[in-house]
């Protein structure tokens, strides 16, 4: 999704970097591996700002890793704690689980899925922090994604948007 909103709205966006990471492992990945992975991603995303003067589309953020350490680990790292409270995007977009699940080697939990996006509403709503909810099939899909970046850019600037679409 983010791809497809930085395409359309010509900018630039910044991928999810923990599947690549995981795949390089000759080993299952650790706590310490998701910090790592919080780290990459932030180093990401800070070179991917400097290519642009305006929107900046992120796929991940440190609300998800915060929240897959504390569910597999039952703990977070204290750097990815402050980073998820000080490092704040203007806008998230928070991904309904109406989609087919898609099973592959990475993906954990299908069972779950209801679970983490009630999981995930529930801090950005206890955080104060600006999110929508993003639904729908296929094109629709996108054309809501589109619609509600659409409204929140009428009165902003130069947003950061965190995207989310686990």
């Amino acid at each position: 999704m983010a791809e497809k909103l930085a395409r359309h709205f010509n900018t630039v966006f910044v991928p999810e970097i923990a599947r690549d990471y995981i795949d390089q492992l000759n080993r299952p990945y650790t706590q310490d591996d998701i910090l790592q992975i919080a780290k990459n991603q932030l180093e990401l995303e800070e070179e991917a700002a400097k290519k642009t003067d305006g929107l900046l589309f992120c796929d991940t953020e440190f609300l998800v890793t915060k929240i897959w350490s504390e569910h597999k680990y039952n703990n977070c790292h204290p750097w990815i704690q402050k980073m998820y409270k000080v490092h704040v995007y203007d806008l998230y977009l928070l991904m309904e689980v109406d989609l087919p699940w898609q099973p592959d080697p990475q993906r954990e939990h299908p069972h779950l899925r209801k679970f983490f996006f009630d999981c995930y509403y529930k801090e950005l709503d206890q955080q104060g922090f600006r999110f929508e909810v993003v639904n729908g099939q296929g094109e629709n899909r996108l054309k809501n994604a589109i619609r509600i970046v659409d409204g929140f850019l009428g009165g902003v600037s130069c947003p950061e948007i965190g995207l989310q679409k686990k």
